[in-house]
């Protein structure tokens, strides 16, 4: 394969600390939000930032998200009326009551207006496998791996734009494949709803675990 030379930005160890505490600042401020503002979003926002998604890494290089962005209300109706449909199922007969009790204080249920209340949904499917120009499958790798790496590269760069986002996952979502029109080698992996919170959107008053908990040093 043809290599290139890498463009790497070289900082000091003080501009490295300062980058480094400037974008954990910024971050650690991201939250989860279920009320969103109907306002819509600059495209060219949402390009930048499904740009950074689609530069994440993936296995051996088969780059295997594929990211459908909604907005038109009708359509996001429809995924609403599809979605809410499995959700009321969860709640009512496929949820153990262990989960129920975990999920209560997040305060959710099978209503879910944020689809076609926010101005925008993406979808991020998951390519099982690729069909190269003779139309013969091509396997991917680390599939889920790298669609997880690419959303939060996604999630990541929209939360740095000013907008924010609600990873939904309704079980199953193959429903998605149908109205977005989507093939079938390609896997519903999740729903991000993005756009802005309402003025007085709340949020639940969660905690984190301690660093010290989730990170070890050896």
């Amino acid at each position: 394969m043809q290599q290139i030379k890498l463009e790497y930005d070289t900082f000091t160890e003080d501009e490295m600390l300062a980058r480094a505490k400037a974008y954990q600042s910024h971050m650690v401020r991201r939250r989860t939000v279920r009320d969103f503002d109907t306002r819509p979003i600059p495209r060219k926002v949402l390009d930048h930032a499904l740009h950074v998604a689609a530069s994440a890494p993936s296995g051996a290089n088969r780059q295997p998200w594929r990211f459908v962005v909604v907005e038109n209300h009708e359509t996001k109706a429809r995924i609403r009326e599809a979605a809410e449909l499995e959700e009321q199922e969860f709640y009512e007969t496929r949820a153990p009551d262990e989960w129920l009790d975990a999920l209560e204080p997040l305060g959710t249920d099978a209503n879910k207006p944020f689809l076609t209340e926010a101005p925008v949904l993406i979808a991020v499917f998951l390519e099982r496998f690729g069909i190269d120009s003779h139309g013969n499958r091509v396997k991917n790798y680390y599939m889920p791996e790298s669609v997880g790496i690419a959303t939060g590269f996604l999630i990541s760069a929209l939360h740095h734009a000013g907008l924010a986002t609600l990873t939904h996952t309704p079980s199953p979502m193959r429903f998605l494949n149908e109205i977005l029109n989507r093939p079938a080698r390609e896997r519903p992996y999740l729903l991000l709803v993005v756009g802005y919170p309402k003025p007085n959107a709340m949020v639940p008053a969660i905690e984190r675990l301690p660093f010290d908990t989730v990170v070890s040093k050896v």
